[in-house]
């Protein structure tokens, strides 16, 4: 009994977390599954609030009044190698040892992966025969796959209703693609405060203030992917964000850097949704609803260098932020 949780967000690239084996942690109870599947998918939820977080900007230098900018994004969130494992400790389990007895053992999140795959003992009441045990695989992770980096891509528009101020909206339209549906958008005003010093003044830096929201919402359809029995059976995934960054910025003509501190806040919200029967040798069988909530809140620092090119209307940009997970940002701009 497996499920796989493929989150897809794909303009230039695709981002996936894969997920295995939850429903099996369902015969040791729905508390046990929770605890597990928090543990393996804190990394990746963590990293995709950094990832979509990125290039709310591109540099500082006001745009004209009414003029607008469009973008296309891509940027890349460096997976470290302390994510891609977790402890797992048996006797925070009701129902679960590890096949030799160990307290507790270094096992893979959703980031990593070990072949051979490691394995664990779960334990159940049966009507018939009382106490039984079953041994399943632990899941494995995107790491199976060599990926080594979380990548995500989107479009994003900025327009100057006045002089020094910016309204931006980035946008990834929702899909349907393999049983996944997902899709998000965001919304940032950008503040140029040294707009309002006199076009004379010598003042060789731009220093802006920037505040943005973002939401990306995914489902999974199980039906027909598992084999527990049940109805509605679905993966839903909300991630929401608040990013507040202060930026300076060189006001050259041609070429401009740039370099920000901020601060993201983030909460992500997993369910395993749905009715599930769960059974063994049909002769076990328990009606659980809705059995996994995750809640999960990350927040940090977040600073970021990068360079602009300006050549008429056109523009490249690129750019690396340090935070719990770095990333780095590349992007194309139209400015009219």
């Amino acid at each position: 009994m497996k499920i796989k949780i493929t989150l897809i967000v794909t303009l230039l690239f695709s981002v996936s977390i894969s997920s295995q084996n939850l429903d099996d942690f369902l015969i040791a109870g729905a508390e046990d599954a929770q605890r597990f599947a928090a543990d393996y998918l804190r990394p990746a939820n963590s990293a995709l609030v950094y990832g979509i977080n990125n290039s709310w900007y591109n540099n500082t230098k006001t745009l004209k009044r009414f003029g607008f900018e469009i973008s296309i994004i891509g940027n890349g969130v460096f997976i470290k190698g302390e994510d891609r494992e977790f402890v797992l400790r048996a006797n925070e389990y009701n129902n679960l040892r590890f096949p030799d007895n160990s307290a507790s053992k270094t096992v893979v999140t959703a980031l990593g992966h070990r072949d051979p795959k490691q394995q664990v003992i779960l334990t159940y009441d049966a009507p018939i025969f009382g106490g039984q045990e079953i041994t399943i695989d632990l899941p494995t992770g995107l790491a199976e796959m060599n990926i080594n980096t979380l990548p995500t891509a989107f479009l994003q528009a900025s327009f100057a209703p006045f002089y020094g101020t910016q309204v931006k909206v980035r946008y990834f339209p929702k899909i349907d693609q393999n049983d996944v549906e997902t899709g998000f958008y965001g919304i940032g005003l950008q503040q140029d405060f040294t707009a309002f010093l006199k076009e004379d003044s010598l003042f060789p830096l731009t220093v802006t203030g920037l505040i943005a929201y973002t939401q990306l919402n995914g489902e999974y359809d199980l039906q027909g992917n598992i084999r527990v029995a049940g109805s509605n059976q679905r993966i839903e995934t909300e991630t929401s964000t608040m990013l507040y960054q202060a930026i300076v910025a060189t006001k050259l003509n041609k070429i401009n850097f740039y370099g920000s501190i901020g601060y993201v806040d983030g909460q992500s919200e997993t369910k395993l949704a749905g009715e599930y029967r769960v059974s063994n040798l049909a002769v076990f069988s328990e009606g659980v609803t809705d059995p996994v909530n995750i809640n999960e809140d990350t927040d940090g620092l977040i600073s970021t260098l990068g360079a602009n090119l300006k050549l008429g209307i056109f523009g490249l940009n690129a750019s690396y932020s340090f935070a719990e997970f770095n990333s780095a940002s590349l992007g194309m701009n139209f400015t009219f």
